[in-house]
């Protein structure tokens, strides 16, 4: 009972980033460069979690096929999922700017961006559940990749959605709601797999990697190269080495 909140309790954290961001995205106007350097650090962030806590465990539990299986089925299940969502008006979900479609523009784009929030949350948070099964230690780097991404993601999304006339009711209620689910996420990932095998375990942490790796370049990477450009390369290297570092500190 105690792992199970512990879990949940990191899930939350993780996801209560994506609040703050939305705070300071509706209150605060953030110049659009330093939300996509923080969107490339973020992903720099999470490209070193992928690497060495995702990929690099799964294989070491249970070999390369799992891997293989895993990654490839959760990039598909993510870029079927995200090309389904952006046809409904989710496309822009992480742009800062004015190319979020109103409600008016685009009947039900609140909802697609909604879930595309979810989307985007959902294997990270598993990953953290997961990450403390059979007395294991939370991977810092996991949690902190997590929470670092979902800044300036809650903070783009935001701005956006400010851009395009939503209420603040409405901001707060979705990165609330995505923020008690990410909990949520991590408490299911904690409970309900607590029995799994190890081939299970590696086949479900290389669906979480992979997804996450396919969220970075359908929909981080291109937010900060469009604001920062060739800055990009070299910001995004600067987090994937934070992340490296405070992994084996």
């Amino acid at each position: 009972m105690v792992g199970a909140l512990v879990a949940g309790g990191w899930g939350l954290f993780a996801g209560a980033a994506l609040l703050v961001g939305a705070a300071i995205g509706m209150f605060v106007r953030v110049p659009p460069r330093w939300i996509a350097l923080v969107m490339a650090f973020g992903s720099g962030v999470l490209l070193s979690a992928v690497s060495f806590e995702l990929i690099a465990e799964a294989y070491e539990r249970s070999g390369i096929v799992p891997v293989l299986f895993g990654a490839v089925g959760g990039a598909a299940v993510y870029s079927g999922a995200n090309a389904l969502l952006a046809r409904r008006g989710a496309q822009h979900r992480k742009r800062s700017g004015q190319q979020q479609p109103s409600e008016s523009q685009e009947p039900g784009s609140g909802n697609a961006i909604a879930l595309g929030a979810l989307l985007d949350g959902v294997p990270e948070s598993v990953v953290i559940g997961t990450s403390l099964l059979g007395g294991g230690h939370l991977g810092t780097a996991t949690v902190a990749a997590v929470f670092i991404s979902n800044l300036p993601e809650g903070l783009a999304s935001a701005a956006g959605m400010r851009s395009a006339g939503r209420s603040r009711r409405y901001v707060f209620t979705l990165w609330g709601a995505i923020a008690l689910i990410s909990g949520m996420a991590a408490l299911a990932g904690y409970t309900v797999l607590g029995g799994a095998s190890e081939a299970v375990m590696a086949v479900i942490t290389a669906v979480a990697g992979g997804a996450i790796l396919a969220m970075i370049a359908d929909t981080m990477i291109p937010e900060a190269y469009s604001k920062v450009h060739l800055l990009t390369g070299l910001v995004t290297v600067a987090g994937f080495l934070s992340a490296f570092a405070l992994a084996h500190l």
